[in-house]
């Protein structure tokens, strides 16, 4: 039960975080006026909290809590974590660029994280950990969901208001001030 709640927390914690990425991201690039620069700050984020915070819990602190048998520097699994972190940031990078030309991310976000599981779902089965029998029916049924899920939010999505208060015409303010001084 305890691990279970444990689970749940960290589930959370990933689901608020990713919940909050796309709009940060968009909030970045749209107060840098560039993508590519948010991108990078992104990067910068990304090797404090995965390359800095575990050296120092390894090398400096001999600490490394999710450790299972004897952890390993070898060749091969660390090409397994370098796809992983390849697949992340080129995911990143088409994320940011999706929201650059979307104008926000009302609608990328949901289409980028209900089709991930769908990619995640699918490679799970198929390719990583090969079912051994077919998915029961109710399940693709869900999957099937997902992708409708998908194209409605596509379809329906909100029109989005400008946040940016808009200035009267100078005219206008000249002639305010004008008529506000005689009196």
């Amino acid at each position: 039960m305890q691990k279970s709640l444990l689970v749940l927390l960290f589930v959370l914690g990933a689901a608020v975080a990713w919940g909050f990425y796309a709009p940060l991201v968009h909030k970045g690039a749209t107060s840098l006026h560039s993508s590519l620069r948010a991108f990078l700050f992104v990067g910068v984020a990304y090797f404090i909290v995965a390359v800095v915070l575990p050296l120092i819990m390894i090398f400096v602190f001999n600490w490394d809590p999710t450790a299972k048998g004897t952890p390993t520097f070898e060749a091969t699994p660390i090409m397994w974590g370098l796809a992983a972190g390849l697949s992340g940031a080129i995911g990143a990078l088409c994320l940011i660029f999706a929201l650059t030309n979307a104008g926000g991310a009302i609608y990328v976000a949901p289409l980028v994280f209900g089709g991930a599981p769908v990619v995640n779902t699918i490679a799970t089965l198929y390719i990583f950990n090969t079912a051994k029998t077919a998915p029961d029916w109710r399940f693709l049924t869900g999957i099937a969901l997902t992708i409708i899920g998908a194209a409605m939010v596509m379809i329906f999505k909100p029109e989005m208001e400008a946040h940016t208060a808009t200035k009267p015409a100078p005219s206008a303010v000249a002639h305010a001030e004008a008529g506000a001084s005689s009196h």
